[in-house]
């Protein structure tokens, strides 16, 4: 884990893909954006406290949407510190009518606390993150409640899972709609006018490629339409991956009945893969361990992703 300085006193703390990055304004009223996932909390905590930051000190959590790896320390950090916490207003009411669906903690059997949201935000506002003006920016696709952070001074943006530099974050069209990938393309449109010279992502790095990442992600999203199989595809890899990073090691006997036993599994490979769940398990497991993003070790899973 590392911590950059980006702006004066506001840091990115870069995490692995349990735990999204997140960035901390360093004053005596802190300001965070994500807190990450909640059992990382313990590796949260000592990230932003070796920053000289007090969280019981926390005026403010700015989410860039309610999924798990983005709220996970948000009841903690509210509880020691009494801190507002502000989402856009679609994922306020997420919140707000305790919807443990639209924020696909339910659907994808992930952890997370419901917390109390005090502040909604609008598309176009702008909002303080300790000195530097920040825009927010509506940008639903990959969730409906997505927002980035623009700095327009120094061209900076915090992209959340709307833009990473050389993927696309998973589209869950199960809970989004059938209309996400056209979503998603539209707020890549959005953003794509914008004056960016260095973008900080929800996961990854910080990169200063931005036209390049916008035209990836539309030949991602493109190559969805065309071949609506690519999204199931890339779907499952993702969350086999992400499954492991939660159990950590996963008995090689008993991950498919695992899978089988949740929501997502199932009905993924009911939308693109016409029920095949044992077949359809079996070769995406292969193409992980080819690809080495996943091992076998004895009788266990586990990913090489780093956490």
């Amino acid at each position: 884990m590392t911590s950059t300085e980006i702006l004066d006193n506001l840091f990115f703390i870069r995490r692995g893909y349990l735990s999204a990055n997140h960035f901390v304004s360093r004053s005596p009223r802190p300001v965070l954006i994500d807190t990450g996932y909640s059992s990382g909390w313990h590796e949260t905590r000592r990230s932003i406290e070796a920053l000289g930051v007090n969280l019981s000190d926390t005026s403010l959590i700015i989410n860039t949407h309610t999924h798990c790896d983005h709220v996970g320390g948000n009841r903690t950090i509210q509880e020691l510190s009494g801190c507002d916490i502000a989402l856009h207003r679609i994922g306020r009411h997420f919140i707000d009518s305790r919807d443990d669906w639209a924020t696909w903690w339910r659907y994808f059997g992930q952890e997370a606390d419901f917390f109390h949201c005090t502040r909604s935000l609008e598309d176009g506002e702008e909002i303080c993150v300790g000195d530097h003006v920040f825009r927010i920016i509506y940008t639903p696709g990959h969730a409906s409640d997505g927002i980035v952070l623009y700095h327009k001074r120094d061209k900076l943006l915090i992209s959340s899972d709307t833009l990473w530099e050389n993927d696309l974050a998973v589209m869950t069209l199960r809970v989004e709609g059938s209309a996400a990938v056209f979503q998603m393309l539209a707020s890549l449109e959005r953003i794509a006018t914008l004056d960016v010279r260095r973008v900080y992502p929800g996961h990854g790095r910080p990169f200063n490629d931005f036209s390049g990442a916008i035209a990836r992600s539309r030949r991602r999203l493109k190559g969805y339409m065309a071949d609506r199989q690519r999204i199931g595809n890339d779907l499952l890899k993702k969350l086999i991956v992400y499954t492991l990073l939660m159990k950590k090691t996963v008995a090689a006997d008993s991950f498919f009945a695992l899978l089988m036993d949740g929501i997502w599994y199932r009905e993924t490979v009911d939308l693109y893969f016409n029920g095949a769940y044992r077949s359809t398990f079996d070769d995406i497991l292969e193409a992980l361990i080819r690809r080495k993003a996943v091992r076998q070790n004895n009788n266990t899973y586990l990913t090489t992703v780093p956490p």
